[in-house]
């Protein structure tokens, strides 16, 4: 996740909660969408803002066993996220990237 930047987070039904992590076209071409299921806790350090593009580029995350599930805590250039959550699921999502460096 190491460069990606959050850029939506959406809350869905029954405490799941949903943050797409735009691509960064210098490393990755597609963005991830990561699904949280039986979200206990949701923070969001940004200060002066509620924008979670405000977050920055992530820096570095951990998937932490936890007693109801697991966390997955993220590290931003200058913010943070936490979820507590039961489980999770990541999905890399097509995106439109025309400044990718062509890979051999």
């Amino acid at each position: 996740m190491k460069d990606l930047r959050p850029s939506r987070v959406r809350l869905g039904r029954g405490g799941d909660l949903e943050i797409r992590f735009r691509h960064n076209c210098f490393k990755h071409d597609e963005d991830l969408l990561v699904r949280y299921t039986g979200v206990s806790r949701f923070q969001s350090g940004v200060l002066g803002s509620c924008d979670p593009a405000s977050l920055g580029d992530v820096i570095l995350d951990e998937i932490l066993p936890g007693p109801a599930g697991c966390t997955h805590e993220l590290a931003c250039r200058p913010g943070t996220l936490v979820v507590a959550c039961r489980d999770l699921v990541a999905e890399w999502i097509p995106a439109d990237c025309p400044d990718a460096v062509p890979r051999a």
